[in-house]
């Protein structure tokens, strides 16, 4: 009996395992491709397609009903709409991260929260501390807070077995507790004058969004159609459209299932995974990473916005994070989580400083003048690029033994062979 019961464990661990690395996988190849994107833009943007990227980036896209136009550039298209989605698929997670995920339980929800809230704090602080005495420059203090959760995890892949599921699972913690702050740094200093019949329209779709929430309604279509309808009320608004996807997510209801017995909004999670990991922000990184290097001077490359930026993510980054890490542990408020080591732990806060889409995102919203963006961009992709190098040479060491596991990573597996099999 033993033997069967051993063998059936060693399956069922064997299937968990496997079903964790395809997720993993999936995050990691996604942000291979990012890094892909973000590359070719660089190259179009200095080459002899130079031309045809900025027309790319520029042509108009819409229609006219009547006396209603909505016409936008595909660069603004791809950023207002597009990224809508990106932020729908981000409130999605962060609301099962709370509800039934690592977050749901407060114990081990402090470490990342801690840990989120230094990688925030710190880079802002280097940034303003570098620029200060310049009223422009000080708007983009949000740009180096960010993290890029696909570009980390992309980095993480090419380290294999090396990097220790926990410390995978740690970074995806603290990257959705930083999306939870770039959301509301987005909405509270990134707004423009508001329309007050545009919001009228948005809070009657929140209404709308709540009803369908209230009774668990299982028609994904109807969610889509109110959402895009919100999409619209907040463009038109001044708060950023992105908005409307996170808060489209929020309402969507955990336990409503399909006639096939499969949860709404796990299936809606899986299935704008793929677009969202291998279409969207590819597209996003294609359409804001080029930089023309022949424009480039001194005044640019060594301009406060720039170093501030790169700072930020470089140096702010490893030291908020890292020190709240510590300093929690220290004092007791979180544990160190198993088989994780303080060289690991390093090595995470150093990755963190990759910030590349939310970075460039914030540092679209700060900035429309073309210097300053191109000072966003050289900021955001070196600080990124150096955080990833470094990163990766403090986590480059010997595999470890392969340890125990704990309470918490039984908990974890658990979760995602359940969220495999309803998917």
């Amino acid at each position: 009996m033993k033997t069967k019961v051993g063998n059936t464990l060693e399956k069922i661990e064997g299937k968990v395992s496997l079903a964790l690395q395809r997720f993993f996988r999936r995050e990691s190849t996604g942000g291979l491709f990012l890094m892909g994107a973000a590359f070719l833009a660089i190259i179009a943007a200095n080459s002899t397609f130079a031309g045809l990227y900025d027309h790319f980036l520029h042509m108009e896209i819409g229609f006219d009903i009547g006396d209603f136009s909505l016409r936008k550039s595909s660069l603004h298209w791809i950023n207002d709409g597009l990224m809508a989605i990106f932020f729908f698929l981000i409130g999605l997670e962060v609301k099962r991260e709370f509800v039934r995920g690592e977050l749901s339980d407060r114990s081990r929800a402090i470490l990342p929260g801690v840990a989120a809230i230094g990688g925030m704090a710190v880079p802002a602080l280097v940034f303003v501390a570098l620029n200060f005495n310049n009223e422009v420059h000080i708007h983009g203090w949000a740009i180096p807070a960010a993290t890029d959760i696909a570009f980390a995890l992309g980095v993480l892949a090419l380290l294999g077995s090396r990097v220790p599921v926990t410390l995978k699972i740690l970074l995806t913690a603290i990257a959705v507790m930083d999306d939870i702050g770039a959301v509301i740094i987005i909405a509270l200093f990134y707004t423009s004058d508001l329309s007050m019949n545009a919001v009228y329209g948005a809070a009657f779709c929140i209404l709308l969004l709540f009803a369908l929430f209230y009774r668990k309604s299982t028609r994904t279509s109807a969610y889509i159609l109110v959402g895009m309808l919100l999409w619209f009320a907040v463009l038109k608004s001044g708060v950023h459209a992105t908005l409307a996807g996170v808060v489209t997510a929020l309402f969507i209801p955990l336990d409503a299932k399909d006639k096939e017995g499969h949860a709404i909004a796990e299936k809606l999670e899986h299935r704008l995974h793929p677009w969202v990991a291998f279409a969207i922000m590819p597209l996003f990184a294609f359409a804001n990473a080029g930089i023309p290097l022949d424009g480039l001077d001194r005044d640019i490359l060594f301009s406060t916005l720039t170093i501030g930026i790169f700072a930020g993510l470089f140096i702010g980054k490893q030291l908020g994070i890292f020190s709240a890490i510590w300093l929690a542990t220290k004092f007791g408020l979180a544990s160190k989580p198993h088989s994780v080591t303080w060289r690991q732990l390093y090595g995470l806060s150093v990755l963190c400083g990759i910030g590349f889409t939310m970075s460039l995102f914030i540092g679209n919203l700060a900035f429309s003048n073309q210097e300053m963006a191109t000072s966003v961009r050289l900021g955001v992709i070196s600080g990124s690029v150096a955080s990833a190098l470094l990163g990766t040479l403090v986590l480059f060491s010997k595999k470890p033994p392969k340890p125990a596991k704990t309470i918490d990573e039984e908990k974890t597996i658990a979760t995602e062979e359940k969220k495999e099999k309803n998917v």
